[in-house]
């Protein structure tokens, strides 16, 4: 009797029929244990159990070892490695050309809060509708790990050196310049960042994230404050997430004011339940208060800090059409001689 041969199982797809491997990238470069890996890894399961279709989305960077990540997963995205700390400006455009695409920024501490902050704090207050991540080391790890702009005060380098300089608080930047979903998370911390990105896809605005990102080469050592051991040991959960897409007719039940629910542009819903009492994620000055107090206390404050459902993103400010401008005509997107003429008449 002929015994058939064994069967290999079908690959498991998501709800557009796409398996894992759809959304995998090139092999990393990066050093063994980076944060960084752990990032990517999280951002492929957000897109892939959120079914986002890779053609659709936009991968942008500045230069850092943060920036080589978006070649580390979604290979079939479309990608563009910007020059140092222009990657919001080149994002925006890619979004005006086409906003039916989803844009994902990759950023870290240094390409952000040193030599791209005039550009982060633009593109904050413009509300554009994107996800923007910072891998935060503290260090700037292609440079041999000297302190970054969001090093704590008093912490320490493998060199002994301290750092007597205040830290750029890029979370509390955000939210006064105006993001509107702004949280930070560990990238040790699977299940808080996987939920968060999942809600930062159904966002429709200027999604904010702040990552703590060891950097196993030159930060995670006795006496930094952004290793494994001391994120581990101080963080702080402002509250414990969850998130229901609205592609997945659930019901969870909660006890009236223990939880705040966020629906989401895209109708899924975000439960969060509270860790402090009076905290309110949509109250904008408590945000900041609660952030600043962290700072005090020696925290690793994370979750999501502010939410805002209802702001215009800039999109909808500049009044665009629907339509992708790189698909219009030219006919449509050039004006013609008598226009021209009027503009002229009207400077005379």
């Amino acid at each position: 009797m002929a015994i058939a041969p064994p069967t290999t199982p079908a690959p498991k797809t998501n709800r557009i029929g796409l398996s894992v491997l759809d959304y995998k990238g090139g092999k990393t470069t990066l050093c063994a244990g980076c944060g960084h890996n752990a990032i990517s890894e999280r951002i492929l399961e957000a897109m892939y159990e959120m079914g986002v279709k890779p053609e659709h989305v936009a991968k942008m960077s500045g230069i850092g070892c943060s920036s080589k990540s978006p070649a580390y997963f979604m290979s079939r995205s479309h990608s563009f490695n910007t020059v140092h700390g222009r990657m919001p400006s080149v994002a925006t455009g890619a979004i005006l050309a086409n906003t039916s695409l989803l844009n994902l920024g990759v950023s870290g501490d240094g390409d952000t809060a040193s030599i791209g902050i005039g550009q982060f704090v633009h593109l904050m207050r413009r509300n554009v509708p994107m996800i923007y991540i910072i891998e935060d080391n503290g260090v700037y790890g292609l440079t041999k790990g000297q302190f970054s702009a969001t090093a704590d005060v008093g912490s320490k380098l493998k060199t002994g050196v301290i750092n007597d300089l205040p830290a750029l608080d890029t979370c509390s930047m955000a939210i006064m310049l105006g993001a509107t979903f702004v949280g930070r998370s560990f990238s040790g911390d699977k299940r808080q960042l996987n939920t968060m990105l999942k809600a930062a896809i159904a966002h429709r605005g200027t999604v904010m994230l702040d990552v703590i990102s060891p950097c196993t080469t030159f930060n995670d050592h006795e006496g930094s404050t952004k290793s494994y051991k001391y994120v581990q040991e101080h963080d702080e959960p402002i509250q414990d997430i969850n998130f229901v897409p609205a592609f997945e007719d659930i019901s969870v039940e909660y006890d009236e004011g223990t939880t705040v629910e966020v629906k989401m542009h895209d109708g899924s819903r975000l439960h969060l339940r509270k860790l402090e009492e009076d905290y309110d994620p949509t109250d904008r000055v408590k945000a900041m208060n609660r952030l600043n107090e962290s700072h005090r206390g020696g925290e690793v404050l994370t979750g999501v800090f502010y939410v805002n459902t209802d702001a215009p993103s800039f999109v909808e400010m500049l009044n665009l059409t629907n339509e992708p401008l790189a698909t219009l005509p030219e006919s449509v997107v050039r004006p013609g001689r008598e226009v021209l003429e009027q503009v002229m008449e009207e400077l005379r």
